[in-house]
């Protein structure tokens, strides 16, 4: 019988930064899938050759890079003789890299893996990881800083929120100073090269697959020749091991100089262990608080203080993960599982759970993402548990329906724009679709639970549907209206999508999806931040709230080692 744990059981992937530029890249399919691919290869500088008949329905972004001359088009199905013939002069024509996108069903997709096998030419299948000779990574990057995840093609896009996650966690400008770094490292090799110290290399550190070695840590006596010649050099890898990120990219090349004089790495850490103070429950009481849009630094004390003190946390699944890590370790902790069409089945088993908490004499939180009482079902909830016996404690949640537009630099309200705000739900009871409102050329609308069923949204604003007569007094919404899609509002990955009615939906389409999310329609989202010509413009990344939180850190720093 095979052991089925041995499924798992593969080799490591050979994981390596490959140089690219000039490379000729070859795309089977004119799909979105073949458009990504495309834009990968010129972001490594490679030149993409996209193979697919002029009878296709080509993707919109691929049809661009060929329009511009970024991406050549052979105008035909699939040739074998393709793969040594397009490829560069100083190679033979041999193609370099070819990217099969039809799928693991179609005959091709298993032909030209074998050929480029043949051929020792890397190839990657879509869907058929069993054809492929490499797989791409779901990358970040800073400047001289790339990092790629992989899942093996099991993680189900989770490779795509680990790089968020891990990018999230990466204060902004770290590119800036690897680049310092790297600068500072070569002038210590050079001037220690003069002052005739020989070889000043040190543990191998130009090389980022190895680790440190065992003697990393090994005391340098002022007897010990060897060492000596690569002091600075250790002190400098000291700084990278061992500093704060955070600190680590507001050094400057004056730091680097005192530091290298007098550096030592014996202070004590004096960390308290937070989770280790055992706080009373409180006897049957239950909090309904918001979570607010994100950031945690945007939890009002209030709910930072329910959060230490409860017994028993109840949370949406939409609670970012940086506030669920504010949860004392000693905390149960459950997750709403609700997913489309199991909400209420869920919630049934939440207001269970947290009835059967109270009549144990336990402190329950409802955790909810946002404010509680806007499309929170927080009322529901509060007149549940009255019902019960037990009255809630209801705390306010800063909502994203107004913060999302300010993170965004989008002003709800603006003299002479907007003078009114309308909060809708894209989703109604059940998942069916609530009316549409009436267009007010004064009016910013956000619409929250809207991008799932963004495209009939947005058909409903600027048509009549056969339900409605052509004299519905409900005015239609002109395509060329200004809206924005804001993601992951106040977090470090937050994106924006600016753009209007007319190209919105082939803009979400083209970015893909990051929850959650809302839309914000209206004139007033083009006040500060206009696309102009452009059809849309994505913005990425959202540090302002981490900007905040170590500019006091370091000030309350500054001050503890003055006094």
């Amino acid at each position: 019988m095979k052991d089925a744990s041995n499924d798992t059981a593969q080799f490591a992937p050979l994981m390596a930064a490959w140089n690219t530029e000039n490379q000729v890249h070859l795309i089977v399919g004119a799909n979105p899938l073949a458009a990504a691919r495309c834009a990968k290869s010129l972001e490594a500088g490679a030149k993409p050759i996209v193979i697919a008949p002029e009878t296709v329905d080509m993707h919109f972004t691929l049809s661009e890079h060929i329009s511009r001359g970024a991406a050549q088009w052979v105008r035909r199905g699939f040739h074998d003789d393709d793969l040594t013939s397009l490829g560069r002069e100083e190679v033979d024509q041999v193609v370099d890299v070819v990217f099969v996108t039809l799928g693991s069903n179609h005959p091709l997709s298993t032909h030209i893996s074998k050929l480029c096998h043949r051929l020792r030419i890397p190839v990657n299948v879509s869907d058929a990881p069993e054809l492929c000779s490499f797989t791409l990574l779901s990358t970040y990057s800073d400047g001289p800083l790339h990092v790629g995840i992989t899942t093996s093609g099991r993680g189900c896009k989770l490779a795509s929120r680990l790089r968020r996650e891990i990018a999230a966690f990466l204060p902004s400008n770290l590119g800036v100073t690897i680049d310092r770094l790297g600068a500072v490292r070569r002038r210590l090799w050079e001037e220690d090269s003069a002052a005739g110290l020989g070889d000043v290399s040190f543990e191998g550190d130009e090389d980022d697959s190895t680790g440190q070695k065992h003697t990393f840590n090994t005391l340098v006596t002022e007897d010990d020749v060897a060492a000596a010649k690569t002091r600075r050099m250790r002190w400098l890898s000291q700084i990278c091991e061992y500093w704060p990120l955070r600190k680590l990219v507001s050094i400057t090349d004056a730091d680097i100089e005192a530091i290298l004089k007098a550096y030592s790495s014996s202070r004590d850490n004096n960390v308290k262990d937070i989770n280790g103070i055992e706080t009373p429950s409180r006897k049957g009481k239950i909090v309904l608080a918001g979570s607010g849009p994100g950031h945690p630094d945007l939890l009002t004390r209030a709910t930072y203080h329910a959060i230490q003190n409860a017994d028993i946390i109840l949370a949406d699944k939409l609670v970012p993960a940086p506030v669920l890590d504010l949860i004392p370790r000693r905390t149960k902790v459950h997750i709403a599982r609700k997913f489309p069409g199991n909400a209420d089945q869920a919630q049934e088993e939440f207001l269970q759970m947290g009835l059967a908490a109270l009549q144990e004499g336990k402190q329950v939180l409802r955790l909810k993402q946002g404010d509680p009482y806007l499309y929170g079902r927080g009322a529901e909830e509060f007149d549940f548990f009255r019902g019960e016996g037990y009255i809630p404690t209801v705390l306010p949640g800063i909502t994203s329906a107004m913060s999302a537009s300010l993170f965004a630099d989008i002003p709800a309200t603006h003299r002479g724009v907007s003078d009114q705000v309308l909060v809708c739900t894209g989703t109604g009871r059940k998942g069916a679709a609530p009316d549409p409102p009436t267009y007010v050329p004064t009016q910013t609308v956000v619409f929250l639970m809207a991008l799932h069923r963004l495209s009939a949204l947005v058909e409903a604003l600027t048509t009549l549907s056969g339900d409605e007569s052509s004299s519905s007094s409900r005015t239609l919404w002109p395509k060329e209206t200004p809206c924005a899609i804001v993601e992951r509002a106040s977090c470090p990955d937050q994106r924006v999508i600016r753009s209007t009615l007319e190209h919105v939906c082939m803009a979400f389409e083209a970015a893909g999806s990051r929850p959650p999310g809302l839309l914000v329609v209206g004139a007033s989202c083009h006040v500060l931040h206009d696309p102009q010509a452009q059809k849309w413009v994505i913005e990425e990344g959202f540090h302002g709230l981490d900007d905040l939180r170590g500019e006091a850190e370091a000030a309350t720093t500054a001050v503890g080692e003055t006094e």
